[in-house]
């Protein structure tokens, strides 16, 4: 992998922690000479993983939607900045800039970002790894969700397996490192229709 997009909060949250492991990821994707794409602010979790980067001298990529590029306070020592016009436009230019992708901490558009990924992994349109970073125990409730939804029968073994989980930086990139995409069988049932 040469790039990863990395989805997490602009905020830091209640837990000091989120920002350390956030931070040690960004070293470690520079050491790697792993790109880091992201959200492209200064702030929060976001500024946390993409100032450890440059620090050591990695390479980041910010992108931003113009009306958020103050809302999130923009970055303005990065590699390079995009600036786009909407949030769908973000998603889909960070997406093309990636290899992998990792979540950490975050809320709602971390949450949205990390499920329409895996839903573009699901269907085939993407074929890079998707990894947690479950610092803390902050995604637990969520992989339970994944696993309900497979005890439900509305998410597929396959699919829910996926989803890379760590809680550790190292790993988590070493799981992925050696992420073999599987091919996408029928994913919808036509006799259930």
């Amino acid at each position: 992998m040469k790039s990863i997009c990395v989805f997490c909060g602009s905020s830091s949250g209640s837990y000091h922690g989120h920002a350390q492991e956030a931070a040690t990821l960004g070293r470690l994707l520079a050491h790697k000479s792993i790109t880091l794409i992201y959200g492209g602010a200064a702030v929060g979790i976001m500024g946390a993983v993409a100032n450890a980067a440059l620090e050591q001298n990695g390479r980041v990529i910010g992108v931003i939607p113009e009306f958020l590029s103050k809302k999130e306070i923009r970055h303005q020592n990065l590699t390079e900045l995009i600036t786009v016009q909407s949030m769908h436009q973000r998603k889909q230019k960070m997406a093309q800039l990636s290899e992998g992708f990792i979540a950490l901490p975050g809320g709602f558009g971390t949450l949205e970002e990390l499920c329409e990924i895996l839903t573009w992994t699901q269907l085939g349109l993407l074929l890079h790894p998707v990894g947690i970073l479950n610092v803390d125990g902050y995604f637990d409730h969520l992989l339970k969700l994944f696993d309900h939804m497979v005890d439900q029968g509305f998410l597929k073994m396959e699919n829910r397996e996926m989803v890379i989980e760590s809680d550790h930086p190292q790993k988590l990139l070493s799981a992925m490192e050696q992420y073999q995409p599987r091919p996408v069988p029928k994913w919808l049932d036509v006799s259930e229709t």
